[in-house]
């Protein structure tokens, strides 16, 4: 098995990108197998990594259909919606509290 090449932070090669700068060029990793990974040192834990893909070999990305839209829109809506009071709160609902703040605050009270 060989090992990745691995990078100081902001020292990667041109032609490789991470996945949220290929995202940014309209481009998707498709498939390939990581190429390389960048290493940022922190001071009381293991370093940060990010995987690197090659550009050359990236995609395009999806175009968004309707049926794709309407489904994220559901999935949304589930998110946003408390399971205590059951109404759309405008945000998603803090996955730590397990309802709205206002319901989370009227427990708490309690």
């Amino acid at each position: 098995m060989a090992t990745l090449p691995v990078y100081p932070w902001h020292l990667a090669p041109d032609g490789l990108a991470t996945r949220r700068q290929l995202r940014a060029l309209g481009l998707r990793p498709g498939g390939q197998e990581v190429a390389a990974q960048v290493e940022r040192p922190r001071r009381r834990r293991g370093p940060l990594v990010a995987y690197l893909y090659r550009i050359d070999r990236a995609m395009p990305v999806r175009p968004m259909t309707p049926a794709r839209a309407a489904a994220l829109a559901v999935a949304m809506r589930a998110r946003r919606t408390c399971p205590n009071c059951r109404t759309d709160v405008g945000y998603c609902v803090p996955r730590s509290l397990g309802m709205c703040v206002p319901c989370s605050d009227i427990e708490s009270a309690a």
